[in-house]
């Protein structure tokens, strides 16, 4: 699975202006399932997300997680993040897993958010949305959690 995070001041989802999440403090992940990709990935990439250090302590370092802010968590689809520009000036996307099993893995994704942190709030799958927010730094990290070999 591929995640883009970006710690937030604030930031929100519209579709078809209804907002359909908003935070303040925290992370926006922007969330992309891979072909092969399977519950083990998106629970790889779930904990890593919620414990990264990117959130500074009272020495102005990045020691904190978004747990440890108590901060809001946004995720949002994103199959884009799977695009492939090799071969030329259009990208591809099929590296991205099919629409069925993209939707299957984002909301066993977002599920999973609910169990382990307070406050998670998404986009909608495969909508066209607009994504506003304020990125604090900025700080944006790329995230690729490769399937396990074991499975």
């Amino acid at each position: 699975m591929i995640s883009v995070i970006q710690r937030v001041r604030s930031a929100r989802v519209e579709v078809e202006g209804r907002i359909t999440g908003r935070i303040e403090q925290g992370l926006l992940a922007l969330v992309c399932a891979e072909r092969g990709d399977s519950e083990q990935e998106a629970d790889r990439l779930l904990a890593k997300l919620l414990k990264l250090r990117i959130f500074q302590d009272e020495a102005g370092k990045m020691n904190r997680s978004v747990q440890d802010v108590a901060g809001g968590l946004l995720v949002v689809s994103q199959f884009t993040l799977a695009a492939d520009t090799r071969g030329g000036n259009r990208p591809s996307f099929t590296g991205a897993a099919v629409p069925e099993e993209g939707r299957r893995l984002y909301e066993y994704f977002v599920d999973r958010a609910r169990q382990m942190h307070p406050l998670v709030q998404t986009g909608e799958f495969a909508a066209d949305m607009q994504v506003h927010l304020v990125n604090d730094g900025p700080v944006t990290i790329p995230l690729r959690i490769e399937p396990s070999a074991l499975a």
